[in-house]
């Protein structure tokens, strides 16, 4: 194959028919369910699921067997499926999500969750890079071989539209094309973040989570605070001690039934991130000037945000703004908690775990409730073999001249526990663009065009090697492969 020429075939595709399509879809408010009740009524699905459908249908007109299906279940989010047969090999499946967070406010510089913007390698707006490049980007990979006459395996690409909600419908629909599916012998999902721009990170584990509202009502109305402090307690006040039980407040702790045992290999391999990544692993995030993270041992950053339980307040109800603000004590506070777990955790039983730990013996007899909104399994990749492994170095080192690199990853991606579940044979690359600054989920999220051009072509090599070492003696290498 001629590399050379694969990589100006990405660069001309991806600036003549990815880009517009692109553009076009981070403009489409296609909010996840969980923000968007209304999702199916305002139709902004819809339109994104027809934006990717009709890109796709073009792309792969002059394939014999292809085929583009929306796939809708009756009450729940489509899905987009493609099948594109290949040579034999290997069958991979390629994932991806349409769905989207919602805008958030602080957005710089002008630019804004709907109104995409490119400034220098950048393209700004929500969705590109979490993950609605994943179809242009399979899509691509696969029409690069082509265009050389290259061996590809059957590839089918599965696009949801629930994953920022946890995945709900995405169970049914496994259910519904398991026929169509088979068994893939390799799982490539595009939802992952990277270390840097400069090699291919392949993602070894997710954390699970469970996420819910804190409740803790001492009044049933406001009252002035002259007349009730020092009479009723605060409910603020409560709801720290009630937290403090889950996260020591001076260390940021987690209580111990919420931990597991770190395997030696995935602590070897956070090592080899932290070298590799150094303080860049968190000098890029937006810290105040001054501001120093929890820890001075980046190896230990890395485990604590891919290993070890961690809790967020992502949201609080309950107060006025600090404008609005009078000399009243607020009756109630409310705060949404995630707590994101060890990958190997069981979800459930943490929910009730944490359910237990607030609720159990509340001061003062006040009222308190802790209602469970998601539960989400982690994911920790089984060992990948020896063609894999190597067809994954020598794709990342020739691309970016380096090898690849692992890393736990801080998320989650329920469709991976479920397809581990589902195929527990299968091989798993997970990998993504969401890099340092892109800030997935919040405000000024970008995708980093360049870095997204070198996964299209590391995919299209991974492909390559997938089709070819299925046809190859089991003692085959990759040297062996890629001579062929």
């Amino acid at each position: 194959m001629d590399f050379s020429r694969l990589q100006n075939f990405i660069e001309q595709h991806w600036k003549a028919d990815v880009m517009p399509a692109l553009l076009d879809y981070v403009a489409i408010p296609c909010q996840s369910p969980a923000f968007d009740p209304e999702w199916a009524a305002n139709g902004h699905m819809d339109r994104a699921v027809r934006l990717m459908t009709q890109w796709t249908r073009a792309q792969l007109a002059d394939v014999p067997g292809a085929s583009v299906d929306v796939v809708t279940l009756p009450g729940r989010t489509p899905v987009i499926f493609v099948d594109i047969p290949g040579d034999d090999g290997a069958p991979v499946l390629i994932y991806g999500h349409l769905d989207k967070q919602p805008p958030m406010t602080g957005w710089t510089n002008g630019r804004s969750a709907w109104h995409p913007s490119i400034e220098d390698d950048r393209l700004y707006g929500r969705g590109g890079a979490d993950d609605g490049y994943a179809i242009f980007s399979a899509i691509t990979a696969v029409r690069a071989l082509r265009e050389q006459g290259q061996a590809h395996p059957r590839c089918m690409i599965l696009i949801e539209a629930c994953e920022e909600s946890g995945s709900a419908d995405l169970p049914y629909y496994m259910n519904h094309l398991a026929p169509r599916l088979g068994v893939p012998a390799v799982v490539i999902a595009l939802d992952a973040g990277c270390g840097n721009y400069d090699q291919l990170w392949l993602t070894t584990s997710l954390r699970g989570q469970v996420a819910g509202a804190l409740t803790v009502r001492v009044l049933n109305e406001g009252v002035h605070s002259g007349d009730a402090s020092g009479v009723v307690p605060s409910s603020f006040r409560i709801a720290n001690y009630l937290l403090s039980r889950l996260e020591d407040p001076a260390t940021g702790e987690i209580a111990r039934e919420f931990h597991v045992s770190i395997p030696d290999a995935r602590r070897a391999q956070a090592a080899r991130a932290a070298a590799a990544l150094g303080t860049g692993f968190h000098s890029a995030l937006p810290f105040p000037e001054d501001m120093a993270p929890v820890h001075d041992d980046v190896t230990e950053l890395v485990l604590n945000r891919s290993w070890r339980p961690q809790v967020a307040i992502t949201g609080i109800d309950g107060f006025p703004s600090v404008a609005n603000a009078a000399a009243v004590m607020q009756p109630v506070t409310v705060l949404k908690l995630s707590l994101r777990l060890p990958p190997t955790l069981d979800p459930q039983v943490a929910a009730q775990r944490l359910k237990a730990l607030l609720e159990r013996d509340p001061p003062y007899q006040c009222k308190v409730s802790f209602r469970i909104d998601m539960v989400s399994q982690g994911w920790h990749a089984p060992v990948a073999q020896p063609w894999l492994q190597a067809s994954l170095d020598s794709a990342s080192s020739c691309v970016f001249g380096v090898p690849s690199a692992p890393i736990g990853g801080g998320g989650g991606i329920p469709f991976l526990a479920m397809l581990g579940d589902r195929f527990p044979d299968a091989q798993f690359v997970v990998t993504g663009v969401l890099g340092p600054q892109s800030n997935a989920h919040g405000p000024n999220e970008f995708l980093h065009i360049p870095y997204a051009k070198r996964i299209t072509a590391a995919m299209a090599l991974l492909l390559r090697d997938a089709c070819v070492i299925a046809s190859m003696p089991v003692t085959s290498d990759l040297q062996d492969v890629q001579a062929s």
